[in-house]
């Protein structure tokens, strides 16, 4: 009933959604005389902010044509290199890039929203890399015949996404894939894996919740996992392939973010409302961009939404060294020579402080000068990995700890 109702709420907003958009070309359009009044640009730019707020959004292009490198623009390419049910492996490259160039794994997170949501890590670290990205599916269009899809499944695809690309590749996991990434690297450290990472890079990454528990945490500890499967668990309706799958609804974890920060995001409609009054359509447009991608959601499979909820929030399970993945106990002290780096955003309300560097301290067979962890001032969680203090301050980082610890690969990766 959950999901239906949301279908049914999203077919009148869609329908709401056109005719203000309708309404608001009208009410701007210089040969009538509603354009000429007071009253009508204010109510077109009120129109405008509930039409974009209100329409449908599909899964987003990373559109990411061409990147500046070495005082060049080049050309981007890219690429599925690797296909499988749950999401694909793209890669992303240009001309300029060296033949011993750096191969980086971005793990993206499953957790609502799409991979594009990290364009910006993805085009600022494809100037000097050679760039891979998880690109997860939607499981609401992943049809049940594909089987299930769990924590174990996700430490495989990684696994085998690394095996694809090959010895000596770099990954960087943003927030939630930190742990699974985080996993796999010890699991293919233990067994002396020839394509375990180079480096591994965790951004805002839940390692330890028990450090600076936010609210986020609060929520998750606070109701028993019963509770998050009869109240947040819907099973995916008729329209879709994934017909019947059993789903964490994207919709549900989207109204979550909104509502932690409810009042920021209704000041960011308010300050595009006036751009839109006066006449600054370009800062409109830039609020525009960030909400066109941060409410573009898609579902996640229950077995891994309630596995993540149960073991990284409520159990602990990787930090008590009691993380299991094929039913064997995941030994962190496999992590013996994949150089990590624990990034962390002074001002993150998702991921508290310590969280993340407590990875540094859970390797205790890695040498510490293979350690490194830096703490972004002034910086909240969607800060660490996009906008002006990501390029500028963070990424240099990312490439020094990569430059320091990058061999070139044996042979191309395909």
């Amino acid at each position: 009933m959950l999901y239906n109702a949301y279908e049914l709420q999203r077919a009148m907003l869609s329908s709401a959604a056109a005719w203000a958009s309708v309404g608001a070309e009208l009410l701007s359009n210089p040969s009538l005389p509603f354009g000429y009044s007071g009253v009508g640009p204010v109510m077109a730019s009120a129109l405008d902010v509930f039409a974009h707020a209100a329409a449908p959004r599909g899964k987003p292009a990373f559109g990411i044509e061409t990147v500046t490198a070495g005082g060049k623009v080049q050309p981007v390419t890219e690429a599925i290199v690797m296909h499988r049910a749950f999401g694909n492996l793209l890669r992303f490259e240009h001309p300029g890039l060296s033949a011993d160039a750096p191969r980086l794994l971005i793990v993206a997170p499953m957790s609502g929203h799409y991979a594009t949501l990290l364009r910006g890590t993805l085009a600022r670290m494809l100037e000097s890399a050679v760039v891979y990205i998880t690109d997860w599916a939607d499981a609401k269009m992943v049809p049940p015949e594909a089987g299930r899809f769990d924590l174990d499944d996700y430490i495989d695809y990684l696994v085998a996404f690394l095996e694809h690309i090959g010895p000596g590749t770099h990954v960087l996991a943003v927030c939630q894939p930190s742990v699974p990434a985080y996993a796999a690297t010890a699991i293919m450290g233990a067994k002396d894996h020839p394509c375990r990472p180079a480096t591994l890079t965790m951004m805002g990454g839940p390692i330890d919740t028990r450090e600076a528990p936010t609210s986020v945490n609060d929520v998750a500890m606070q109701q028993p996992l019963s509770w998050f499967e009869q109240n947040v668990i819907a099973t995916v309706p008729m329209t879709y392939p994934g017909a019947g799958r059993r789903v964490y609804p994207g919709f549900l974890q989207l109204a979550g973010f909104m509502a932690m920060n409810l009042g920021s995001h209704m000041m960011s409609h308010y300050g595009m409302f006036k751009h839109l009054v006066e006449g600054d359509g370009e800062s409109a447009a830039a609020t525009k961009a960030f909400y066109d991608e941060y409410r573009s959601v898609c579902d996640m499979t229950a077995d891994f939404y309630l596995q993540t909820v149960e073991h990284v929030f409520q159990r602990h399970s990787l930090p008590k060294g009691e993380f299991v993945h094929r039913g064997e106990r995941i030994d962190l002290g496999g992590i013996r020579d994949t150089a990590l780096l624990a990034i962390e955003g002074e001002k993150d309300d998702i991921s508290g402080i310590g969280q993340t560097r407590a990875a540094l301290h859970l390797a205790g067979q890695l040498p510490d000068q293979r350690k490194k962890y830096y703490l972004a001032e002034e910086v909240g969680h969607y800060g660490i990995f996009n906008g002006s203090k990501w390029r500028t301050r963070i990424a240099p980082v990312l490439e020094d700890w990569i430059a320091q610890h990058n061999k070139a690969p044996a042979q191309a990766a395909s």
